[in-house]
């Protein structure tokens, strides 16, 4: 078969929860299968302490949820344009930059889709978020340059970014048979981002193409700061989180805020922690909570939790309740959640959204009824309290969802063609 036609270059979609290779071959699916036949791969890295090795994605969190002693990295995407980046961890008695872990794990995922491919890729172009960091041009700077430096130093000869959201929209153009004004919002694990574009059949056949782009912005929220707020709101208080000791004062909230956020969870196990926290346990006003915690430290059940409040939250897009279990460390006890509490707890988050979507409107200098359709992408547009709010902003455009986890890595991979061009 000739590869004449496939396309030079590859898309790669690096993102907080999961990550798409793209890749365009005239009949063929877009999305390189990347583990299991699935063309996610979930940004996961485990380091397994008891047969010294290390894996990725959908097998890395299996072993760590079978109970394998180590230590499980998820989220690494934060820590782009965050002071983390250069910060370090120890993994298996050794020192860890940060750094080096997202440069594993890219180099994981750009050998799996050259398997896959059957051929190496020396050009990519790179999803981003409109913003890595809000509010800081410089820290975001230095976050898409530390992004390109990791992909050339996993052998990309030539890298490019393209925003997540105009990524999405090149996608969505794809279906189109005549032109629209889309808001694309792409709500991800890590950000929400929003572009406004012109698109339509003729456009796609044009290289350059910001003069399509009527507006973009986005805001630093995605789905794990729903799972933190999910956390907070629900777990957290079943291990002392706002609870009081006996001398009146509350309980110091630190560790509770550590065990709800994914890239600090494996701060709660270090020795001066769990001392600290057997010296509260004994003043505490609510003992069994303070049991729940110092069992949940010793058996490094951080994680575990942070996926079950994540799957609960999964569950309450889709029905009123969900049951979250608790037997990892205490064993019989379980709680259901409601989607009302979800959507408390969301309340401030989808509020920032929104105010995010109205700034992105002002900013296209349209009214509503110039957005023809709303294109919802990314894992957490699924929640419906957000989708509802941002429908009902543009209450007279079409709501169409795309792919949820592959829109944005199927049209980095159209950028792509455009960009490099085809094999010769």
């Amino acid at each position: 078969m000739s590869h004449s036609s496939h396309a030079r270059a590859c898309g790669i979609d690096f993102g907080t929860s999961n990550s798409t290779v793209g890749w365009l071959r005239p009949g063929q699916a877009t999305l390189l299968a990347l583990e299991d036949g699935k063309s996610t791969l979930p940004s996961v890295v485990f380091f397994n302490a008891e047969d010294n090795s290390v894996s990725f994605g959908r097998a890395g969190l299996r072993d760590y949820l079978d109970g394998y002693e180590g230590r499980l990295m998820r989220s690494l995407k934060s820590l782009l344009g965050s002071s983390l980046i250069d910060g370090r961890t120890e993994v298996q008695g050794s020192i860890v930059v940060f750094r080096d872990l997202l440069t594993q794990f890219i180099a994981n995922v750009k050998s799996r889709a050259e398997g896959q491919a059957g051929r190496s890729f020396e050009q990519a172009v790179l999803g981003r978020p409109v913003f890595f960091v809000d509010d800081d041009t410089a820290a975001d700077r230095v976050a898409e340059e530390t992004l390109g430096d990791i992909a050339r130093a996993v052998g990309l000869k030539e890298v490019s970014f393209q925003f997540e959201p105009i990524a999405a929209a090149f996608q969505y153009e794809t279906t189109l048979a005549h032109e629209e004004v889309v808001l694309v919002a792409d709500i991800g694990g890590g950000t929400s981002d929003f572009s406004v574009v012109r698109l339509s059949p003729a456009r796609a056949k044009v290289t350059e193409r910001w003069s399509d782009v009527l507006a973009n912005g986005g805001v630093h929220i995605g789905g794990t700061d729903f799972d933190k707020q999910l956390s907070l709101a629900t777990a957290m208080p079943l291990l002392g989180f706002r609870s009081r000791l006996t001398s009146g004062r509350d309980v110091p909230n630190g560790i509770y805020y550590d065990l709800a956020t994914w890239h600090t969870i494996n701060s709660a196990y270090s020795r001066q922690v769990w001392t600290d926290q057997q010296r509260l346990a004994v003043d505490a006003m609510e003992p069994e909570c303070f049991t729940r915690l110092l069992a949940l430290i010793r058996e490094r059940a951080g994680h575990w939790l942070a996926h079950q409040v994540e799957q609960a939250k999964i569950a309450l897009s889709s029905h009123d309740s969900a049951n979250l279990p608790l037997e990892r460390f205490a064993p019989g006890e379980q709680k259901t959640l409601t989607r009302i509490e979800l959507e408390l707890a969301s309340e401030m988050l989808v509020k920032k959204v929104e105010i995010a979507v109205s700034q992105i409107l002002r900013d296209a200098g349209l009214p509503a009824g110039g957005i023809d359709t709303v294109f919802f992408t990314g894992g957490s547009s699924g929640i419906p309290l957000l989708r509802r709010r941002i429908a009902a902003l543009l209450p007279r455009a079409r709501v169409v969802e795309g792919d949820l986890f592959g829109s944005i890595g199927a049209g980095l991979a159209v950028d792509a063609a455009r960009r490099y061009g085809t094999l010769s």
